[in-house]
């Protein structure tokens, strides 16, 4: 079953984020993920959220995306997201 991971991220250091934009691609390939949304302004509906960009990542299954989360070859990479912009993630599966 299909699962996706959803990142809501604001950029504070945009010139040490063009690393993660740069890098980042291929390791949702590797782990055979794709974007769905890639770092859309969404426009608010409802309630009190207020995400200021929106990633959204599709992968085949729920394992795909674990280990995408988990290689410890992209851990780097991710401290540099850490490092530079505001952020919350979260994995979902897609209902049947």
């Amino acid at each position: 079953m299909k699962a996706y991971l959803v990142l809501d991220f604001s950029i504070s250091d945009f010139d040490g984020f063009r690393k993660y934009i740069a890098e980042i691609p291929a390791f949702i390939a590797k782990h055979s993920g794709k974007y769905i949304v890639r770092g859309g302004e969404p426009t608010i509906i409802e309630g009190d959220w207020k995400p200021e960009r929106m990633v959204i990542l599709e992968f085949p299954e729920r394992e795909k995306a674990e280990a995408f989360l988990g290689d410890p070859e992209i851990q780097d990479l991710f401290k540099v997201r850490h490092d530079t912009t505001t952020s919350k993630l979260v994995l979902v599966d897609r209902c049947t």
